[in-house]
């Protein structure tokens, strides 16, 4: 790859992956306008927001292997139509049922989006360079959950909430000339064999490979940790520890500014260790995080103590999620898209089913951190039982 094509690369699947936050995050800024106009509460209008992380987990399990059939640019421009008709449908409706019947169906094209990016990443790159273009896809991403709110309020400053919508469809529309110009025209057309292959035959594909399943447990469960205090970092900081909304953002970026770090960290020590190396030191990392952070609960100590523990511990996520995907994604030079699809759709299918079944607890700090750290254990296992005997796949191994 020359050097500008290597930039213009990862900045587009980066601006296209953050389709994902930004239709996340932009738009919870305006749950009370959105409840007050529908008629409803904020609660129900929250559901419109579990709704779409499993949409996004089903339209990754169907677009990955339809990818794979008929080739990436279709399902691409397939899945950007229907998050734009979506989205635009959105901007008409101020009914509670068709609002989330319609979040359903944008998030089924989202995750034909999204599930795109690490295959095409695959398709280009191997080893240690895939780890790199992951990571600097990671780069710019680590940014998008972090200003999504900001663009949500300002929206709604210049109109009601149906201009998130509008923007998020524009903001699609506009990655659709960008694909074409700098992702899809390099593209590799689709394999002959691959065609004649069914769903069920790619998946029992992907699933056969069994040295790659251990990333799909570290993938879903490392990501759960940071989903677990997203989902409880309001509570935490706000209820628990009595800090204001201002002093909160604060708290809150800190670890969107750790994980940036991390990330342009991730990327220089690239040039000297494998990303499984990376992956396995991160998630130690982030273990140790979550037994200081449980120590931090025990001794019932100050947010300023507590602060630092949970920085190290959602920071080493900036890491985690391209070495990680890097890892799993060697594995497959065949059915790419379906081993995309089984690893994005883990991700987001069980750590939205924990985040949730975590509501269900008692809202204390010590619950929220236990669960935490149950999601972090299972990864040391993995680690400890699985991952570390596997020799590393051929000289390409990342």
């Amino acid at each position: 790859m020359s050097r500008s094509y290597s930039f213009a690369l990862p900045l587009v699947l980066a601006i296209t992956m953050a389709l994902g936050p930004l239709s996340i995050d932009a738009y919870l800024p305006a749950f009370p306008a959105m409840a007050d106009a529908i008629g409803v509460g904020i609660g129900e209008v929250s559901r419109s927001l579990s709704i779409y992380i499993f949409g996004l987990a089903i339209g990754q399990l169907v677009g990955g292997p339809l990818s794979d059939r008929i080739g990436r640019p279709r399902v691409m421009y397939a899945g950007l139509g229907i998050f734009i008709a979506a989205c635009l449908a959105i901007t008409q409706t101020d009914d509670l049922n068709l609002l989330l019947t319609l979040r359903g169906v944008q998030a089924f094209g989202g995750g034909w989006i999204m599930v795109l990016v690490p295959a095409l990443v695959r398709d280009q790159v191997r080893g240690r360079e895939a780890a790199k273009l992951f990571s600097m896809i990671g780069l710019i991403m680590v940014v998008a959950p972090g200003v999504a709110p900001s663009i949500g309020s300002a929206l709604l400053a210049l109109g009601d909430w149906h201009a998130i919508f509008w923007f998020l469809a524009i903001y699609a529309l506009g990655v659709v000339p960008l694909q074409a110009r700098v992702v899809l025209r390099h593209a590799q057309p689709r394999v002959v064999a691959q065609q004649q292959d069914s769903l069920l035959t790619r998946y029992r594909f992907v699933l056969a490979t069994r040295a790659a399943l251990p990333f799909i447990a570290l993938q879903a469960f490392a990501f759960s940790v940071m989903m677990l205090f997203i989902t409880h970092a309001s509570f935490i900081y706000q209820a628990h520890f009595g800090q204001s909304e201002s002093v909160f953002s604060l708290m809150f970026g800190a670890n969107i500014l750790i994980m940036l770090l991390v990330n342009l960290t991730n990327r220089a020590v690239l040039n000297r260790f494998t990303s499984r190396q990376i992956l396995i030191t991160c998630l130690c990392v982030q273990f140790i995080g979550v037994l200081l952070l449980s120590l931090a609960t025990w001794a019932d100590v100050s947010v300023w103590v507590f602060l630092p523990a949970m920085m190290l511990t959602i920071g080493a996520q900036g890491a985690v999620v391209p070495n990680n995907q890097a890892c799993f994604m060697e594995y497959f030079e065949r059915h790419g898209g379906t081993a995309a699809s089984l690893l994005g759709a883990c991700q987001f299918g069980i750590a939205g089913t924990l985040s949730a079944l975590s509501t269900l607890l008692p809202e204390t700090l010590s619950w929220v951190i236990a669960s935490m750290f149950l999601c972090s254990l299972i990864c040391m296992g993995v680690i400890i039982g699985v991952l570390r005997p596997q020799r590393a796949v051929g000289t390409g191994s990342p």
